[in-house]
């Protein structure tokens, strides 16, 4: 499957945020989104997901023209950056809901077996995150958005998470961005740089360097 999506425009109070974007995702890859706060990642996905209409926009799957938002056609999952799981439901009944398995989920994840029954006010907000995450990935949908999804999250749970991205995407559209550019830069097979409301492919860091992003001296992984 593959996911395009162009001729976007959009403008908030007259000010224009997307302008000459063109992003291609597809099934078998991690398709990254980088760029500095306000550059439009949220709103990209928000397009994408179907919650926010520009002036314009092209979106395509399989070079078939989508007209009505991807989410009332429930081929798309999202992670938006706020809280998604309601305060009051004991964390079980979320894998009810979302049809997911709670033992595989306990296998990479052992760390929750004691909280099965807890409610989601009791968790962390790095173990918060880390369930929202990983409900969405395990979703039926095969187009996933993930807006922010190792916020606050012990880095070894960001290394398990980073390993079911690279066995789900076999089968997944998987589009990713976090302000944590290494495991970004590390995890995605394409990466997209936002700036002044375009997309530019990116082949490598110096590019981020060329782009002003990253500096000559910025830490690597």
């Amino acid at each position: 499957m593959i996911l395009e999506i162009d001729n976007i425009e959009l403008s908030f109070d007259q000010k224009r945020v997307l302008r000459g974007v063109f992003l291609k995702a597809e099934s078998g890859k991690v398709t990254g989104v980088l760029g500095r706060n306000g550059s439009g990642k949220t709103s990209l996905l928000n397009i994408l997901f179907g919650n926010l209409t520009p002036k314009y926009k092209s979106i395509r799957i399989d070079g078939k023209m989508i007209k009505r938002p991807l989410y009332l056609q429930n081929q798309i999952a999202y992670l938006p950056q706020h809280k998604l799981l309601s305060e009051n439901l004991k964390i079980i009944t979320y894998f009810k809901l979302f049809n997911v398995d709670w033992d595989e989920f306990i296998l990479y994840f052992n760390h929750f077996k004691s909280l099965k029954t807890h409610l989601t006010f009791e968790l962390s907000g790095g173990e918060r995150r880390l369930l929202e995450t990983y409900l969405i990935l395990n979703s039926d949908k095969k187009i996933i958005l993930l807006d922010e999804p190792f916020s606050g999250i012990a880095p070894i749970y960001i290394s398990r998470i980073k390993e079911l991205l690279n066995i789900l995407k076999a089968h997944k559209i998987i589009l990713i961005t976090d302000h944590l550019y290494e495991e970004i830069v590390d995890l995605s097979d394409e990466l997209y740089f936002l700036k002044s409301g375009c997309s530019n492919l990116i082949n490598g860091r110096e590019d981020l360097i060329n782009e002003g992003y990253l500096t000559s001296n910025s830490p690597q992984k």
